[in-house]
């Protein structure tokens, strides 16, 4: 885990083995499913649904990204949490698009993160926190960020002439 000396919002940094493969083959899932009208989408912000939710079933290539992910959360929480569900969206965001600043702690969250799949050059970066206690994080494919569901959090302008995907997950026990 990175553990910070400063005020700033604790997040926890890992690299998904494989992931050129693994995420070749999430991006030609997506494209091949993303434009099904029974898809839910949430979250209609300046053009665009920032929360795009693809069964499982339809994403085959997914499974080690979510298993990862469950190890990773775990090793956030710096404990192994028995019956811990992972939800999770896509985040399509297209030349120009940001993600307005938001939180995640409104139901059982203990756990936040991001997974990238797909980030051209100069597409954003994921800003934890806000004013002088933030912390900027830059994007890398095969990249997951763990972090509290309380921070506020938000990504800035996609620059680039392209789209660029990642997976928003949040983590907590079901009763």
């Amino acid at each position: 885990m990175t553990g910070l000396q400063d005020a700033r919002p604790d997040c926890h940094l890992l690299e998904l083995p494989d992931a050129k493969r693994i995420n070749r083959d999430l991006w030609q899932q997506y494209q091949a499913v993303r434009d099904m009208p029974d898809l839910q989408r949430s979250h209609y912000f300046e053009g665009r649904y920032e929360n795009i939710y693809v069964p499982e079933t339809l994403l085959p290539a997914l499974a080690p990204v979510l298993q990862a992910a469950r190890q990773g959360a775990q090793q956030f929480l710096g404990r192994r949490v028995e019956g811990l569900a992972c939800g999770f969206w896509l985040n399509e965001m297209g030349p120009g698009h940001v993600t307005l600043p938001h939180r995640h702690d409104e139901d059982d969250e203990l756990v936040s993160g991001v997974y990238y799949v797909r980030v051209p050059e100069d597409s954003g970066e994921l800003v934890l926190g806000e004013g002088d206690d933030s912390r900027r994080i830059a994007p890398r494919e095969g990249r997951f960020v763990f972090f509290p569901p309380k921070v506020v959090h938000e990504v800035t302008r996609n620059n680039s002439s392209a789209i660029r995907l990642s997976i928003g997950m949040n983590f907590g026990v079901r009763e």
